[in-house]
């Protein structure tokens, strides 16, 4: 198997892995329409091991690398960057190991299958009543929701000393308000949370990116950098289904004026070539400073800093350079490319979505660069 390459034994086996990518590309327009990936999809999630992945062994759970749970986000977004997206929050383990050890237990009682949906901003007043903190208000960008058993919300304690957390809560005690109306990743239902006066106990409650309260490799792990690699390998498996769209179609496409072949053309060669040379390097650089800091978790416990911001900074770049050669190919194949029954107009504004995520902002290269330089990276950064 070539290096970084998706082991599908681990993931239901061969034939059942390859089996759910093609019906979840043969069914993205129906994801789009609806705005969520169906359920029946989630069902599958959980059969290939998607949310227990990363859960530890005493629960139930598979306990497998960050490299493993990359790849096989990766795989999934280049059938739909919706389904990936969703796949990706099978993550939650990163963030739930937060909560106090009796309620990580209550969590996973009845298996490990668990899937989890945030909504974290912005970070709603909570007030400290008897029994734990009163919770309202509503809350942006829940990905998934719709096929969650339990959601999380942010809230800031009003006691003026408190950093925000995030109250969980069972799905069945809020609201989903169906809002998300946007350019690209329809699918992934990611609406509005709204709860009313919900009482929420302390224990379920957890700072985001907080210490783990048990110990496992993978919960040495940077949280919130996984967190962004999760979203940043999405746009990997989208820039890759672009390039393969361009390569199949481009040989029997005949050009309304007469010009030649797409793939006879020197300008499409060149400009090809230029987003095969994106996509293959930055997933180089992203698959190398995962490994690096997995490599270095294993042996002694945890990563440098120069390790976990690198791994943030292949993050970021990975989504940019995957987005831009995303929009070569859209460019390239003209006005073709601009219906939205052409796989390239979703392509293009699904990779177009990913670089808006606040994970892959600027901040991460100024950070980044501060740490080139010596200096500190701003506070959330590591």
């Amino acid at each position: 198997m070539p290096r970084h390459e998706i082991d599908k034994d681990a993931w239901g086996g061969a034939t059942e892995f390859d089996a759910l990518l093609a019906d979840i590309r043969a069914r993205r327009r129906e994801f789009e329409d609806q705005k969520y990936i169906s359920q029946d999809i989630i069902e599958r999630f959980k059969k290939i091991g998607v949310y227990r992945a990363l859960v530890p062994k005493r629960y139930g759970g598979d306990e497998k690398s960050p490299m493993e749970f990359l790849q096989m986000v990766e795989a999934i977004a280049q059938a739909d960057g919706s389904a990936g997206w969703v796949a990706s929050f099978g993550m939650n383990p990163a963030y739930l190991a937060a909560l106090p050890p009796e309620t990580v237990e209550k969590v996973w009682a009845e298996g490990p299958d668990v899937v989890f949906a945030g909504g974290i901003f912005p970070p709603q007043p909570a007030r400290k009543v008897d029994g734990g903190f009163l919770v309202n208000g509503r809350w942006q960008f829940a990905s998934g929701c719709m096929g969650a058993s339990v959601c999380g919300v942010g809230i800031m304690p009003e006691d003026g000393q408190s950093l925000p957390r995030m109250a969980v809560i069972p799905r069945d005690m809020l609201t989903i308000e169906e809002s998300w109306d946007v350019v690209g990743l329809i699918g992934t239902g990611s609406h509005d949370l709204v709860v009313k006066d919900v009482v929420v106990p302390e224990e379920w409650t957890f700072t985001r990116g907080g210490k783990p309260t048990m110990d496992a490799p993978f919960f040495r792990y940077p949280s919130l950098a996984f967190a962004a690699q999760v979203l940043s390998v999405v746009t990997l498996g989208i820039a890759r289904e672009a390039l393969d769209v361009v390569q199949k179609t481009a040989a029997g496409r005949q050009s309304v004026t007469g010009a030649p072949n797409l793939g006879d053309r020197a300008y499409a060669q060149i400009d090809v070539a230029k987003a095969e040379a994106k996509v293959r390097s930055s997933r180089a650089f992203f698959y190398e400073a995962t490994e690096d800091a997995w490599n270095a978790i294993v042996a002694d416990g945890h990563p440098t800093a120069h390790q976990t911001s690198m791994v943030r900074l292949a993050a970021t770049n990975l989504t940019h350079e995957c987005a831009e050669a995303v929009r070569i190919c859209y460019q390239m194949s003209g006005m073709t490319s601009t219906y939205n029954d052409h796989p390239l107009s979703q392509l293009y504004r699904d990779a177009g979505m990913c670089t808006q995520h606040a994970f892959m902002g600027a901040i991460t290269y100024q950070n980044a660069g501060a740490m080139f330089f010596g200096k500190d990276p701003l506070p959330g950064y590591l």
